[in-house]
């Protein structure tokens, strides 16, 4: 909030807030600021104070001033867009290369500045207090002795990971039905290092790569920041659409698609048996690849369909982590790969990060193997269908509604107002939002947001959101 100051004028301190979100990237490039008078009445100041605060942003060259339309951030060029399908298909095209890894990655210098103490709707992990454990701290302090650390610390590892987490994964992965041997086995920094790897091994820049929609815009920016041609295919609640899919591969021959199958992400859909043998009878006609980002496994029941379990690793690559359901700066990732591809996969890794961290990687071993992270996972899934049922009730009554049958960690929620305005709104307010413009190839205005149901349990957040939805109606 503005206060008045004898350090430091109303005018200085909203531009100093707008400069602060442009700079933390919470304010994309090309995003609109309020009107002279929205913003004065929204901040509680008079007029020429939002004016003077505006020239001041002006002359840091943040924003720019468009005649009669107002302020926008400010922005750089534009690159050439996906070509469109030849018959009518409604598919959004890709996205410009300067706004994706800008927009992708607000949340999570969001998340990294902290917003505020308050609990925040938008976070992609769960709560600290959560994932609060005792059997961490114990695993590591089993291989810090002086014995074992000079073993393996005092010389780079094992190239494609630790042999005891890969074991401990290969019969992990047996409970889904997915049958991969350790030696198919390659360790990662995170699953979002294992997806880089994937890419930088299969594609070049200027392929064709089909991506779900809505989808994490990590991934959108990360393709377009390797020169990849994206391919936005819709998500249904069953599924990718096939019948885009089976136009894309008929007319851009793309190399890859990527998929979150169970509890997608943002929607919390999983993907049915039908579908799944479909996606594979497409990537086997028209010789692409499928990697499969089942990210949110520890989430999801066993008996969910998994494109790796039906294709047995021979067009598809797993990737999974620990991250969600453990400890988010262990940064411990994986993937399991066809044989024939381990060793060009592998090679890519060495040549972006050697080997990984041994220590991590023992310990995460040894709790895996002493059933620690099964009971912590069945400990945190009935606490997040506990969450889930109170942020859904909550929601619901303040005048929210479910665009997807909730599930999972994520909601999608339709606020019946632009959600890109509302999350500045809410900023005000010590909130961060996930507005639903994230989840697109090409950011157009939203009124979905993804919400994180162990984050939104307080009844006053629901509140200010539909307070400040009811203004942005009028």
């Amino acid at each position: 909030m503005l206060m008045k100051s004898t350090a430091q004028s109303l005018t200085e301190q909203l531009a100093a807030l707008f400069s602060q979100r442009i700079r933390d990237r919470l304010l994309a490039p090309g995003a609109r600021l309020p009107s002279v008078r929205q913003c004065a009445q929204q901040q509680g100041v008079s007029p020429s104070t939002v004016v003077g605060a505006y020239d001041q942003l002006l002359a840091q060259g943040l924003v720019e001033a468009r005649r009669n339309r107002g302020f926008f951030v400010r922005e750089g060029g534009r690159a050439e867009q996906a070509p469109a399908l030849s018959q009518a298909v409604p598919v959004p095209s890709t996205i410009p290369p300067p706004r994706a890894p800008l927009n992708a990655t607000a949340l999570i210098r969001g998340m990294f500045h902290g917003i505020s103490d308050k609990p925040q709707p938008g976070m992609g992990v769960l709560p600290q207090e959560w994932l609060q454990t005792t059997f961490l701290s114990s695993a590591v302090r089993r291989f810090c002795n002086a014995k074992d650390m000079n073993a393996f610390s005092l010389q780079y590892g094992e190239p494609a990971g630790d042999a005891g987490l890969r074991r401990a994964v290969s019969h992990q992965l047996k409970a889904l039905a997915v049958q991969a041997a350790p030696e198919q086995i390659i360790t990662t920094i995170g699953a979002t290092h294992a997806l880089d790897i994937v890419s930088r091994t299969l594609l070049r820049a200027g392929d064709y790569v089909m991506v779900e929609e809505p989808g994490w815009a990590v991934e959108f920016a990360r393709l377009d920041a390797l020169g990849m041609r994206i391919l936005p295919v819709p998500r249904r609640s069953d599924g990718p659409d096939l019948a885009v899919m089976a136009r894309y591969a008929q007319e851009h021959a793309p190399k890859l698609f990527v998929s979150v199958s169970v509890l997608h992400n943002p929607t919390g859909y999983c993907l049915n048996p039908a579908s799944a043998h479909r996606i594979l009878q497409l990537a086997n006609a028209h010789n692409f690849h499928v990697v499969e980002d089942d990210t949110y496994s520890h989430f999801a029941p066993v008996h969910a369909t998994r494109l790796c379990a039906l294709d047995g690793l021979q067009r598809t690559i797993y990737v999974g982590g620990f991250a969600k359901i453990l400890a988010p700066n262990w940064r411990v990732g994986y993937m399991a790969a066809p044989p024939h591809l381990v060793e060009r996969l592998l090679d890519t890794k060495l040549l972006s990060t050697l080997t990984t961290p041994a220590l991590l990687e023992k310990a995460l071993a040894w709790c895996v193997e002493q059933g620690q992270i099964r009971r912590h996972a069945e400990r945190i899934r009935q606490r997040l269908d506990s969450a889930r049922s109170r942020s859904v009730a909550l929601a619901q009554a303040h005048g929210c509604v479910f665009a997807a049958e909730p599930a999972g960690l994520f909601g999608w929620v339709d606020t019946g107002v632009d959600t890109d305005a509302l999350s500045q709104r809410m900023l005000d307010e010590g909130y961060l939002l996930a507005p639903g413009a994230l989840f697109h190839a090409q950011r157009t205005p939203s009124s979905l947001m993804r919400i994180n149901f162990a984050t939104t349990q307080e009844p006053v957040f629901w509140a200010t959101l539909q307070r400040l939805c009811a203004e942005q109606r009028q």
